[in-house]
């Protein structure tokens, strides 16, 4: 998208009306209010899904492959966004993404709440990671598009985006966890998915009026000729895909384990070959390319953050399932409602936080000092949960008060750096791959969590005092590199503060 295609965007869009922001904040904030609903009251459930006993209406899965997958289905879910961002920027534009991604989370959704075998389990995990493959960056991106590049209430607003994203991720995992936990989990799968519907609802009704033209400009348009042959090629890959899957299952080379091996080496991968193409694209300009330059390390705290963050529906939640006092004060816990905690205290320090950098301006730390604060607040959280092992024993059950540290502390880091990451991702994208650097963005997170399916099996009680503790160090290490390296970092950015 040129320039002054960007400006006509802006130009459409009606420019206050929601907390002195642009009106199609509010739709964009709603919608993904009730998308995050559905994705994290289904997530609160999964694992236990996975690994409770049959009897107990589960899957009956070995725990530690329970854990790996979630991870790897987190990945897949990110990952996707490449395919989303594409189809963005090249075929139907964001606004479309976004519809027809919701369309297909809310099915896989309702396909978890049949009772059925894993294979269902596992076409709703396809529909889910497509569906969100196309909603979540885009979305984003839409958001970037109802501000100029120097518009200061830039940050200020997506940290709003993202009140509105943890609102729906903290009302979901106490509504969803409560009814699959207590009575049925295909019921709560039931919740998640007239979330989405209701998400689907709000865009549909409110994007006319509030959007203008935000989401419906295609940034580089497939010619005819080009269409055409890309259509062919996803036929072709499809039939390719469905015959290797058809050859290795019954061959028994394509495992859960060996799922977990492919899906860690393309985390990975696939990230840094998106560099490299952006970086070497004819329509990336030289300035464009140096804030490429700077974006790297940004990516690489934001997946050591992620690899921490993420781990707390997987580790963290296995940890609420087996080593916490669950009543506690005399009230019983339900191990899913940790899952609220995250959202919660976002919500209660968001605005916090978006009234410091409005009030700041021009003071305020640099985009990689706020990477680095957001890192070392991530390897402290692991730091503070090694603490109950080294009193108490692993044998103990911990104070849930222990956990609820944790996720407070990771929270504060979160802040520092997730909306933020996603307002720098919008400013320093190249113009001809802007929705497509949202989706690199995410990727940080699909690689982070391509990591921990890796590395999950390595946890136990017997070894969380080590394992909590190498993870977390590392987080800090890296935390005062990047400090170190700001300045450096800032000058690549070429005047993007």
């Amino acid at each position: 998208m040129s320039n002054i295609d960007k400006q006509k965007v802006v130009d459409s869009v009606p420019q206050r009306g929601f907390f002195g922001h642009p009106k199609g904040l509010f739709t964009l904030f709603f919608t993904e209010f009730w998308e995050r609903f559905s994705y994290y009251g289904m997530k609160a459930i999964l694992v236990f899904y996975m690994y409770y006993e049959v009897s107990k209406g589960g899957l009956g899965m070995d725990e530690s492959t329970a854990l790996a997958i979630v991870s790897v289905y987190g990945s897949l879910v990110y990952m996707s966004g490449i395919i989303g961002g594409w189809l963005a920027d090249r075929i139907f534009g964001e606004s479309k993404a976004v519809l027809y991604g919701g369309i297909l989370i809310m099915l896989g959704h309702i396909t978890l709440a049949i009772p059925g075998s894993l294979a269902l389990f596992f076409v709703s995990m396809v529909l889910i990671v497509l569906g969100t493959g196309l909603l979540k960056p885009n979305v984003s991106s839409v958001v970037g598009e109802l501000y100029s590049e120097q518009d200061q209430r830039r940050d200020a607003g997506f940290s709003i985006f993202y009140m509105g994203i943890n609102m729906g991720s903290f009302l979901a995992p106490l509504i969803v966890g409560t009814v699959g936990m207590k009575y049925n989990f295909h019921l709560g799968f039931g919740i998640a998915a007239v979330g989405m519907f209701l998400g689907l609802v709000m865009f549909i009704a409110t994007k006319k009026k509030n959007l203008g033209l935000a989401g419906t400009v295609v940034a580089s348009p497939l010619s005819p000729a080009e269409r055409k042959k890309v259509f062919r090629t996803i036929g072709i890959g499809a039939v390719l895909l469905a015959l290797i899957i058809a050859i290795t299952v019954p061959m028994g080379l394509l495992t859960f384990d060996s799922l977990i091996v492919v899906v860690g080496i393309l985390g990975i991968l696939i990230p840094t070959i998106y560099f490299i193409v952006m970086f070497r694209s004819p329509r990336t300009t030289s300035v464009e390319r140096s804030r490429l330059i700077a974006y790297i390390p940004l990516f690489i705290a934001s997946i050591m953050f992620w690899a921490i963050q993420e781990q707390g529906s997987t580790i963290l939640a296995n940890y609420a399932d087996k080593r916490t006092q669950l009543d506690f004060a005399g009230i019983r816990i339900e191990a899913a409602w940790f899952q609220s905690l995250n959202p919660l205290f976002i919500i209660a320090l968001a605005p916090a936080f978006a009234w410091l950098w409005m009030k700041l301006g021009n003071r305020q730390p640099s985009i990689p000092k706020k990477f680095a604060l957001g890192l070392l607040f991530a390897g402290l959280s692991f730091l503070v949960i090694l603490l109950p092992a080294y009193f108490g024993g692993e044998d103990s059950l911990v104070n849930p008060l222990w956990l609820v540290l944790s996720y407070f502390i990771v929270v504060l880091g979160e802040l520092c750096l997730s909306p933020v990451g996603l307002s720098a991702t919008t400013k320093l994208a190249p113009a001809a791959f802007s929705a497509q650097t949202m989706s690199l963005w995410f990727l940080s997170n699909a690689a982070a969590q391509a990591i921990n399916a890796q590395i999950v099996k390595f946890y136990s009680p017997a070894t969380e005092m080590v394992y909590f503790g190498i993870i977390g160090g590392a987080a800090i290490v890296l935390s005062i590199i990047l400090f170190m390296f700001s300045s450096k970092i800032q000058g690549y950015m070429k005047g993007i503060q």
